[in-house]
């Protein structure tokens, strides 16, 4: 990274609090996360080395929290720097948090450039927020390239009520109405329909946004893999787990379990796409014994196994590393790859492109008919 951008992301960023012994020298074992982790304290880390660089960012002004508080993100480093290291191909490093601006519009544009620079080195970004809104900014860094992207976001609700004055509680409506655009598709995952209006699915169904309900995700979480894999942007809401995993939702007590929270994030990590990923709406106040910062730093571990599950993913264009099926289906021919590394599938566009799908896509296509998964996205291209 050039000098003068290291120093530029230097002045938006605060280093990860002493108080937190965060030391890489004594405190850990050989064998815990926070001896392996290169860490933003008294100098600024190695990051064109690292795999995932993990962001703080307390803000949430958006969701009418005026204390600007970091303690929420440093309880989820403490749990998360204690567990094992597994996964020796996988470097971390942790850059600390971003500093509060006056307003938060400043915030947001300081988060950005963040992300911006260290996005441009191609390395997968955490951001361990603060309010969901913070997503935005996440955004804000595709927008500023006039880079076209797909986002998916996990949570209990979509955030589009207009009636409230809360940024936090319909950024999702300025996100998929502002011009110029350039989210060419957006997937909500796990919402629960007693928080949603139906006029709001309307919405979502004209824009041809695809949602997915919890109970229906829970009884296939492995169809969300590809829905995961196409994004460039993914975000998770602590309310979409129930509460009695994450005791700090008093959301709703329904949703997805722990281990389903994990399932979710190591296939963010397994993605070459999804470079930018945040994990929103954790308030320790509201925790019990820290039970859900756990769970948030369990999400993590699984993120870096995800990541050092892709690693192992050749990229398309070396087709001796995949099955290649040819089909025709409804009058239409596509190609199909499936990873011999990996087992997970891609199919080709109209276009030529590909998108990630799933064995049942292949499965409908054998069949004569017309993946859904398949028209939707070539409807988009």
């Amino acid at each position: 990274m050039a000098f003068s951008s290291l120093n530029t992301i230097i002045d938006f960023l605060e280093p990860v609090s002493s108080s937190i012994a965060f030391n890489n020298d004594e405190g850990f074992t050989p064998k815990q996360l926070g001896k392996h982790i290169d860490v933003f304290e008294n100098n600024f880390p190695d990051v064109e080395s690292a795999d995932l660089i993990i962001i703080g960012c307390g803000e949430a002004r958006g969701a009418g929290v005026a204390k600007h508080d970091n303690d929420g993100v440093n309880r989820i480093r403490t749990h998360f720097y204690n567990l094992y290291h597994w996964h020796a191909d996988v470097k971390i490093a942790d850059i600390g948090n971003i500093k509060p601006g006056a307003s938060l519009e400043d915030t947001y544009s300081a988060l950005q450039q963040v992300i911006s620079e260290i996005s441009a080195l191609e390395k997968k970004v955490v951001i361990l927020g603060g309010s969901h809104d913070l997503m935005m900014a996440q955004y804000n860094v595709f927008k500023a390239q006039q880079k076209i992207i797909e986002a998916t976001c996990v949570d209990a609700i979509l955030d589009m009520n207009t009636e409230s004055l809360l940024f936090a509680d319909h950024f999702l409506m300025h996100l998929f109405t502002e011009e110029p655009n350039y989210l060419k598709h957006y997937n909500h995952i796990g919402f629960q329909s007693y928080f949603v209006h139906p006029g709001t699915l309307e919405i979502i169904d004209k824009l041809r946004f695809d949602c997915y309900r919890v109970g229906v995700v829970k009884e296939h979480m492995e169809t969300m893999e590809p829905v995961i894999r196409n994004a460039s942007i993914f975000a998770f809401d602590v309310t979409a787990i129930q509460h009695s995993h994450a005791p700090a939702n008093r959301i709703t007590p329904n949703g997805f379990n722990g281990e389903e929270a994990c399932m979710l994030m190591q296939y963010a990590g397994m993605s070459g796409l999804a470079n930018s990923i945040g994990i929103y709406g954790y308030n320790p106040a509201q925790d019990i014994s820290d039970l859900t910062a756990k769970q948030i730093s369990h999400m993590l571990w699984y993120l870096l196994d995800g990541i050092q599950k892709g690693k192992h993913e050749a990229p398309l264009n070396q087709r001796e590393d995949y099955n290649e099926f040819r089909l025709m289906f409804a009058d239409f021919e596509t190609l199909f790859l499936q990873s011999k590394k990996t087992q997970r599938w891609w199919m080709q566009l109209p276009d030529k492109s590909f998108v990630a799908c799933s064995a049942n896509d292949y499965a409908t296509a054998l069949s004569n008919e017309i993946p859904e998964r398949w028209l939707r996205a070539a409807e988009r291209s």
